[in-house]
């Protein structure tokens, strides 16, 4: 794929939290998902995994949080991004600077998201830049389906986790007390998420973090030039290093967060069969 995605199929929105204003591109029906931009943003892989969420019976939220949306990948462009979002107020991109302060926005989008669509919760898949914010996003009570993907900061600290201490707490406190499981996949080679990583979730939340590991054989060998040349590492385990094939690892990897959103946010009802 190297073309721009025009977004064509999803509803435009301004959205507000406390009074920012942040672009969430919305389609489909059914319970909330959030599906978080990896960096450098709103990708067509991105998009395509979005529409896969929207296409198994949900609603899905797609915040626009760096970036140009809908834009293909390059390294020129990438790089930029990357560059602004480091320095930005709204993330803490290196070890020490604790939670990303976007993710009190994006757990007021959750609130929202909840409201509209209504079911049990909502669901939140992180990516890269933004894996460990669906974590976090669980801090909001509406979140019970956290998927964390391949979460990459902090990026000086292979392996740190963007909370801080406090979060942390109430991050495990919130997932013992309501018995959630935290999704979360990466490639075994991934320089940007390592098993050092995958450790410090493990420790932080026991067994209810269940951290799923692909061979970096699985992963796509040309994915678009911002993850070939700068990313560098087999990464992107359900976008950019997809492979879209039947049976493939990544794909079932795909179907699994499907069918983890699905269990958890459409459950079975126990009303009486249907008579024939």
């Amino acid at each position: 794929m190297s073309d721009d995605d025009p977004i064509t199929d999803f509803s435009h929105r301004s959205m507000a939290v406390e009074g920012v204003q942040k672009t969430v591109y919305v389609a489909g029906t059914g319970p909330a998902v959030v599906v978080l931009p990896e960096m450098p943003g709103i990708s067509p892989d991105v998009l395509r995994l979005a529409r896969w969420v929207r296409d198994a019976g949900f609603t899905v939220y797609v915040p626009s949080l760096f970036g140009t949306d809908g834009a293909f990948p390059t390294v020129e462009g990438g790089r930029e991004v990357v560059r602004r979002a480091c320095v930005s107020a709204e993330f803490r991109a290196f070890g020490g600077g604790g939670t990303s302060p976007v993710t009190r926005w994006l757990r007021g989008l959750a609130r929202q998201a909840h409201a509209e669509c209504g079911g049990p919760g909502v669901g939140a898949i992180g990516l890269c830049f933004t894996g460990n914010f669906a974590l976090t996003m669980a801090l909001e009570p509406a979140v019970i389906a956290p998927v964390v993907n391949h979460p990459s900061l902090p990026l000086d600290d292979p392996g740190g986790l963007e909370l801080d201490d406090e979060d942390a707490r109430a991050i495990r406190d919130r997932v013992a007390r309501d018995g959630l499981t935290v999704l979360a996949y990466r490639f075994a080679g991934d320089r940007w998420c390592t098993g050092q990583r995958f450790a410090a979730y493990r420790a932080l939340l026991g067994d209810a973090f269940d951290g799923r590991v692909l061979p970096d054989t699985a992963a796509n060998p040309a994915p678009p030039p911002f993850f070939a040349d700068l990313v560098g590492t087999p990464h992107s385990v359900v976008t950019a290093h997809l492979v879209d094939e039947a049976g493939h690892p990544t794909i079932r990897a795909r179907d699994e967060i499907l069918t983890f959103l699905t269990e958890r946010l459409h459950p079975p009802t126990n009303g009486p069969l249907p008579t024939t």
